[in-house]
């Protein structure tokens, strides 16, 4: 379980059904200190995680391994991003009977959900908005920043691609699906800034 370069993610199926909000953020913290914890060859408890001015997750012990965090908690799954740059990892559940909010977003990623065949949108959208969660988690703004601000595209089954007129060049990042014990379909996705 641990990486040989970083970045990297963890995706952890832990069959937690957390109640709150308490419990999920506890659930998030303690499976990333087990993480880290390997990944430092340090015992669990020399791994403290609190959070920065803006509520992302940050390593406060040890200090000084350079590490930005990113977490993220849905369906009882943990994702667990490291990065030595600013990191955002999300995970969003596929509801094939949500109608996408094409308001709230870029119209580049409206006109191509409206491009597809009804029952491809829940996927697509899952993928489209992990990735956006993802990228402001990266900035550090959460949806402080318009979702509509910026775009994503989805280049393949694993990677989309952020286009963003506040920041100089575009930004790719990794995503993926994963069947939850066969009960419902999440779309996991990262992205580490330059």
């Amino acid at each position: 379980m641990t990486a040989a370069t970083l970045p990297a993610a963890w995706l952890i199926a832990t069959g937690a059904q957390p109640g709150n909000l308490m419990e999920r953020s506890q659930l998030r913290r303690d499976t990333a200190r087990q993480i880290i914890a390997r990944q430092l060859g340090m015992p669990f408890g020399a791994v403290t995680i609190g959070h920065d001015a803006k509520g992302r997750p940050l390593l406060t012990g040890p200090h000084g391994t350079g590490l930005h965090l990113s977490l993220a908690t849905r369906s009882g799954l943990v994702a667990v991003a490291q990065a030595r740059r600013p990191v955002g990892i999300d995970v969003e559940r596929v509801d094939a009977t949500a109608t996408p909010p094409f308001a709230a977003l870029h119209q580049q990623e409206a006109a191509m959900l409206r491009g597809l065949r009804e029952d491809e949108r829940p996927l697509a959208f899952a993928r489209l908005w992990a990735a956006k969660e993802a990228y402001v988690k990266a900035l550090g703004t959460g949806f402080t920043r318009a979702p509509d601000s910026f775009a994503v595209t989805l280049l393949s089954a694993d990677r989309f691609e952020v286009s963003d007129s506040l920041r100089a060049i575009a930004h790719e990042g990794m995503s993926r699906t994963i069947e939850n014990g066969g009960q419902e379909i999440l779309a996991a996705a990262m992205v580490v800034l330059d």
